[in-house]
């Protein structure tokens, strides 16, 4: 009942909320944008969403526009050289993801699910197609997000993603956006570029074939 009507019904009721709060903020956010580097202020980019279904997502730009569109950034040789002045910032506070309450609003999206990746991270789709993940909406956060984040190998993304889409739940959820809010205070998890690499967390693997009790009492621990 939650998965499939109620989440979605609490999902256009902040969105609605959050754009009203941020319309202000947003324009202000706009026009720093705009004085510090060349370039439209919103930055649109083809996701992976739903039953492998594309959509464009919503960010603010913090990159200039000679940085490549079809990479991810921890994939960037040189991602710091490339992303600007207020970028850095908008980065750091995670401000750069809340215009994807239109995405969500519009249903393309949830507060809460598997983050959506670039159409060229085939190995991480490909992962989550096998496992279930993509049979829920991608979020604005995720369980992998408040379990390393960018610090995660594909295939621990994966299986977070996974286990979430097979126990999703108002609790989880829950649970979930009030860690995410201790990551970005923290700033935990980020990694800009391939410069700033350490070593991806090869734990929290498991089989994707486990048992759905399984499955869901390691949700419950690593919430």
């Amino acid at each position: 009942m939650y998965q499939h009507f109620f989440k979605r019904l609490l999902d256009i009721f902040v969105a609605t909320i959050a754009l009203v709060i941020l319309a202000i903020p947003f324009i202000f956010i706009a026009i720093l944008i705009r004085l510090d580097s060349t370039g439209p202020a919103f930055f649109r980019q083809r996701r992976m969403g739903k039953d492998g279904k594309a959509f464009k997502i919503y960010k603010f730009r913090t990159m200039d526009q000679t940085a490549p569109h079809d990479i991810p950034t921890a994939q960037l040789e040189s991602a710091n050289d490339q992303i600007t002045h207020i970028g850095r910032l908008l980065r750091k506070t995670s401000i750069d993801e809340l215009p994807q309450f239109i995405n969500v609003l519009k249903g393309d999206m949830s507060m809460v699910g598997p983050r959506p990746v670039v159409l060229t991270e085939k190995e991480l789709i490909e992962m989550r197609y096998r496992n279930g993940a993509d049979s829920v909406l991608p979020g604005i956060t995720g369980l992998a997000q408040v379990n390393g984040r960018d610090r995660l190998s594909n295939l621990s993304k994966s299986n977070y993603d996974g286990i979430y889409a097979s126990s999703v739940s108002f609790l989880i959820d829950s649970k979930i956006i009030v860690k995410t809010f201790w990551y970005v205070a923290l700033r935990l998890g980020i990694r800009e570029g391939r410069q700033n690499f350490r070593n991806v967390r090869p734990t929290d693997v498991i089989d994707n074939q486990a048992h759905s009790d399984s499955r869901r009492l390691f949700l419950r621990r690593k919430i």
